[in-house]
């Protein structure tokens, strides 16, 4: 797999791997650990050298994970963690950058990482009671101290990167970003492009819908999040399968699969994009690898980048207590 850099110069694979679901969110967790660590190890044997968690995933559970799994391998990968959650009873109850919680939270997440550097420490949902100054200032005093090397921000709006930014500069900007999610094309891909600032979509797979293997009929098991998206709901979902259908039209046409050409899409937008799709599976790390390899041509790309505006998307990508938690 080839590399591609983000802000600062920070090397890494060109699609990334989300940890987070081998802990949470997409139904009941695996029982085996031993088969998770063997999972992401897979992984660096793919190509892929860049890997993301955070402490709230969990919570904490998944840091220790990704510690325990990529500890022999270190030096051959890029680790990124997050901050910000007030995590009270093993529950997120708000939000919390406060400086001194900041600190608090990168001593912590280096223990159960493992290491002695955070590669790239997000925060992960803008506080709206701590100017983004302090925030930048502190995440800067952390890399000072060498504990942390790269700052990044997540779901956090083109304005916030750019106070941000002035303060220290910023890496890498997180935020969901698919062929059904196009939010941050309006504002936070131009600033971006013109700070020289990464960015990593998550859900670039629209949290499965985009590799074709669900629709209206679908029922997702307790625990799994999709359960409370509103872009899950049966109605909204059968709505929205033309979009996927016409996706799995091309991936056909091109001998690749639904997630493969879902891929190709958000790496051809722009060189300093890093998807990074979550899974419990290594023939699906092995799946969206390939994806690197798969050329779509002008007009390929250009009908799908139209394709959300053409089809249209129905339901809301968060609930709406999770909505009120993206930066605008």
């Amino acid at each position: 797999m080839h590399t591609r850099t983000l802000g600062q110069g920070l090397k890494v694979s060109a699609i990334g791997l989300g940890a987070m679901g081998m802990s949470q969110s997409y139904g009941p967790n695996p029982g085996d650990r031993d088969e998770m660590v063997a999972v992401l190890r897979s992984a660096v044997d793919e190509g892929v050298t860049f890997f993301d968690t955070a402490e709230v995933y969990g919570p904490y559970v998944n840091e220790e994970l990704v510690g325990e799994a990529l500890e022999p391998i270190r030096d051959r990968v890029v680790i990124a963690t997050k901050f910000g959650w007030d995590i009270r009873d093993n529950r997120m109850a708000g939000l919390n950058s406060r400086p001194e919680q900041i600190c608090r939270v990168a001593n912590e997440s280096l223990r159960r990482l493992r290491t002695d550097v955070i590669d790239l420490f997000y925060q992960h949902r803008v506080d709206p009671a701590v100017p983004i100054e302090d925030v930048a200032g502190t995440v800067g005093e952390l890399i000072a101290e060498g504990k942390v090397k790269h700052f990044g921000l997540s779901e956090a709006s083109a304005a916030t990167i750019r106070r941000a930014h002035a303060v220290h500069p910023v890496t890498a900007v997180q935020s969901e970003y698919s062929l059904w999610t196009r939010d941050p094309e309006t504002e936070v891909l131009p600033t971006l492009m013109e700070l020289g600032i990464g960015f990593v979509p998550f859900s670039p797979l629209g949290k499965g819908f985009l590799t074709g293997t669900i629709n209206s009929a679908t029922a997702f098991t307790e625990g799994d999040i999709r359960n409370r998206v509103p872009r899950f709901e049966a109605e909204n979902l059968s709505a929205n399968q033309k979009l996927v259908d016409h996706v799995k039209g091309l991936a056909e046409a091109k001998g690749a699969t639904p997630g493969q050409v879902a891929l190709a899409w958000l790496l051809a937008q722009q060189p300093g994009i890093v998807p990074i799709p979550g899974t419990r599976r290594t023939e699906r790390i092995q799946e969206n690898a390939a994806a690197t390899q798969l050329a779509l041509s002008a007009d390929e790309r250009s009908d799908l980048d139209s394709l959300a505006r053409r089809l249209g998307v129905r339901g809301d990508r968060y609930n709406p207590e999770h909505m009120a938690y993206v930066n605008h």
